[in-house]
């Protein structure tokens, strides 16, 4: 093997999010994952002599909390080997995706660890196989397994059917606002709670993205930006100089439109 593969860790943004229902502590979605052309992470796998598993970059968590390491030891679990391949790779992460800002940072690292550790050591696995390992890690693991452009997504996140359209150019803006996911789901459960329709899910799952971003605004694309809102006040296009016309991905902090 080469002394260094690197690969791409895309961005995402929701073009809609609506709850569709809860299941557990979790609640059902239907939304449509669209890759970020233009933002993503580089994730390389570098030589060297290692006594552990070895994973740097910068992150805002502890190494032990990081999606990588959680799909390293998910792998591990079934695939003792794989502590050997580590012996001699570090797993290196070169972070360009703001973290906590509803841009799949954390989900697409694990997923494309997981990518290319399966070509690497000849695992074996479909894409099938790896993202139902993926979605144990993070709900939207699994979107970043199949590597699609546009895709709509449901369930929890773990049902993925890819969605035939134009690439869009969007452009991310993440102010310097931290969003607690937990806390706008409380949140949106308390005072904001609402289930979409079969009908609408069925017409917002055809549509394509661009004719959305031209015929519905931010709170009707996403059930939490209004709960966002309410707890963080300062969370409009307008007071960061955004076209009015921005969207709100996830449960945030970013905003993005189509240049």
């Amino acid at each position: 093997m080469s002394e260094m593969i690197s690969k791409k860790s895309y961005a995402k943004v929701n073009v809609f999010l609506k709850i569709s229902g809860k299941r557990g502590d979790y609640h059902e979605i239907i939304s449509r994952f669209v890759k970020v052309q233009n933002l993503y992470d580089t994730i390389s796998f570098e030589k060297g002599n290692f006594n552990e598993f070895t994973l740097e970059g910068d992150f805002g968590c502890e190494t032990k909390k990081n999606t990588i390491f959680k799909a390293y030891e998910e792998l591990y679990s079934m695939y003792e080997n794989l502590r050997e391949i580590f012996m001699n790779y570090k797993v290196v992460v070169q972070k360009r995706i703001p973290e906590f800002a509803g841009l799949g940072g954390g989900s697409s690292n694990a997923a494309v660890f997981m990518i290319m550790l399966n070509e690497m050591v000849n695992l074996n696995l479909s894409k099938d196989e790896l993202a139902n390992i993926g979605v144990k890690i993070g709900a939207d693991v699994p979107f970043f397994i199949y590597e699609y452009d546009s895709a709509n997504v449901t369930g929890i996140g773990e049902k993925v059917e890819k969605f035939d359209e134009d690439v869009l150019d969007i452009q991310t803006f993440t102010p310097k606002i931290e969003c607690n996911t937990k806390a706008i789901f409380t949140e949106f459960r308390k005072n904001f709670y609402k289930e979409i329709s079969e009908d609408d899910s069925k017409k917002l799952l055809s549509t394509k993205s661009k004719e959305l971003f031209q015929n519905i605004n931010s709170k009707e694309a996403n059930d939490l930006y209004e709960p966002a809102l309410s707890i963080y006040e300062d969370l409009m296009p307008e007071n960061f100089n955004l076209p009015k016309h921005s969207f709100f991905s996830g449960s945030g902090s970013s905003f993005f439109y189509i240049k």
